[in-house]
């Protein structure tokens, strides 16, 4: 009998069932380009746990911004609080006792090659990522081993923190070498600023949005990634 081991186990069950839809995005089919007439998926994750708050709002702005660069964009948000995402490796598709999270139902929505580009967006916990998006990046590790799925897609990263300068900077570049590692484009805000990602502050008064100097990085980031996956998808 074969062994199975934990890798394996994770390897052959968490993406069982995107199995077809990983291929497509895959490094080869990337390769390929292409119609100008297609139509390519920006998706934001917001990696809050708190549902409808700050990141997701800051989110919101960039995906606007991103589909107003060209009518070939749609949009959409996730917000990770809607799901259930166990940190442990070793949970594959089934955790103790059989208990299934909701990681799995992710792999498809993000694998799919009609996804060009993916903003991930976290709050600022002392001075880095919430367990959630921590978590979410550690699962990910099965969209790497399927193919490598999340290749060539374009990735910016939006940091949301307590304070004008409450380590958002910090956190971005750790989100970023996760995505580095899924051979993932990542792209900045570009052009006027050479900014690494978006820096938000949820303490503004009137709120997030009324955060001037956060919301032209989101909107640049946005744009930024629009703009790249465009390019890469070979889309006029």
């Amino acid at each position: 009998m074969k062994n199975v081991t934990r890798r394996n186990f994770v390897r052959n069950s968490v993406t069982a069932g995107a199995a077809v839809t990983a291929m497509a995005a895959s490094p080869a089919a990337s390769a390929s380009g292409g119609s100008p007439d297609a139509r390519i998926k920006i998706v934001a994750l917001s990696c809050s746990p708190r549902k409808g708050k700050s990141t997701a709002a800051a989110l919101g702005v960039c995906l606007q911004t991103a589909g107003q660069v060209s009518d070939k964009i749609e949009t959409e948000l996730i917000e990770l609080a809607d799901f259930r995402i166990n940190g442990n490796l070793a949970a594959g598709v089934s955790g103790p006792e059989g208990d299934q999270d909701d990681f799995p139902k992710l792999v498809p929505r993000l694998a799919d090659p009609g996804v060009r580009g993916i903003i991930v967006g976290t709050p600022v916990y002392f001075g880095g990522m919430s367990s959630l998006c921590k978590a979410f990046l550690d699962r990910a590790i099965a969209l790497w081993q399927d193919n490598f799925a999340l290749s060539n897609k374009v990735a910016g990263v939006l940091a949301c923190g307590g304070t004008r300068n409450g380590g958002q900077e910090v956190t971005i570049h750790a989100v970023q070498v996760s995505l580095f590692c899924q051979e993932m484009i990542l792209v900045g805000n570009g052009r006027p600023g050479p900014r690494i990602g978006a820096t938000i502050w949820s303490g503004a008064e009137g709120g997030v949005l009324k955060d001037e100097f956060g919301m032209t990085t989101a909107k640049a980031l946005g744009r930024r990634v629009a703009e790249v996956a465009l390019r890469v998808a070979g889309v006029s």
